[in-house]
């Protein structure tokens, strides 16, 4: 039960952080969103490990939180880009399909999932179909942002199998190490495209998206030590629940009824993986 509270916790927390991370790409360079709030997030999630005094893990925990940090970054970007140039209630449930991965790799380490699991996965594949597509004047046309929403799938997804192997061995000092690489992309990405500073009036904007993003990556890393990485995983990803419910009450976001009903086949595709 404790697992479960901590993933649906950090899925509330990336929910909002990422409502706020589309708003502040609708407003700014994604580029720099995302540098200033991965940088806020590596100075908060190193003073706690400070603060607690925790030893340095070995080197092959090093890596797989590396790999995780790369994996992260890469997701995190694609995706306030994709709600910058899209509707946050068609990107955000494409990017939660993102639970589909770690499902994938527990198979190849010899799982077996349930018929509730299976169906899970067919439910959220064909939500991602149907919430990539609206209506136009002639035909159909993928919608703006699903491309990118792919991209954080996959970013996602891999940076949970990552971060679960790097966890193992200390879940405070995964975040820290992944949250430092993931900063250092953001910054010398962001810097090289000369778009590494937020105006003035976005930086709190900045700092609340880095602290909501690492804190749910901490209450992450700790229900993955507590449970296993296929429950947490798809019960961290029901994010878009929140960032949905955001868009349209605040700002007024509406889907065509397909976009709807591929969204929510999305979400109870995520459900049904938990609930196996």
């Amino acid at each position: 039960m404790t697992a479960v509270v901590l993933a649906l916790a950090a899925s509330v927390s990336w929910g909002v952080g990422d409502f706020l991370g589309g708003i502040g790409s609708r407003r700014a360079s994604t580029l720099a969103v995302l540098a200033v709030s991965q940088a806020v997030g590596l100075v908060g999630i190193a003073v706690v490990v400070v603060a607690t005094g925790r030893a340095p893990f070995g080197p092959a925990a090093a890596a797989a939180a590396v790999a995780a940090g790369v994996a992260g970054v890469v997701g995190l970007g694609a995706l306030y880009r994709g709600f910058a140039v899209g509707a946050m209630g068609v990107v955000a449930p494409i990017a939660a399909s993102a639970a589909v991965v770690p499902v994938v790799y527990g198979l190849a380490r010899g799982e077996r999932p349930g018929e509730l699991q299976l169906a899970g996965m067919a439910a959220a594949l064909a939500g991602v179909v149907l919430a990539s597509r609206e209506p136009g004047p002639v035909g159909r046309r993928v919608a703006a942002g699903v491309g990118l929403a792919l991209v954080a799938a996959v970013g996602f997804g891999g940076y949970i199998v990552a971060i679960d192997a790097a966890a193992a061995a200390d879940p405070l000092w995964a975040v820290l190490v992944a949250r430092a690489v993931s900063s250092a992309l953001a910054v010398a990405v962001a810097t090289a495209r000369r778009s590494v500073l937020l105006p003035r009036r976005l930086l709190p904007l900045g700092g609340a998206i880095g602290i909501l993003d690492v804190g749910a990556n901490v209450l992450l890393v700790l229900a993955l030590t507590r449970g296993y990485v296929s429950v947490v995983s798809v019960l961290a990803s029901l994010f878009p629940v929140v960032t949905v419910g955001l868009a349209a009450v605040v700002l007024g976001e509406r889907l065509a009824r397909t976009q709807a009903l591929g969204a929510a086949l999305a979400l109870l595709g995520v459900a049904l993986i938990a609930s196996g």
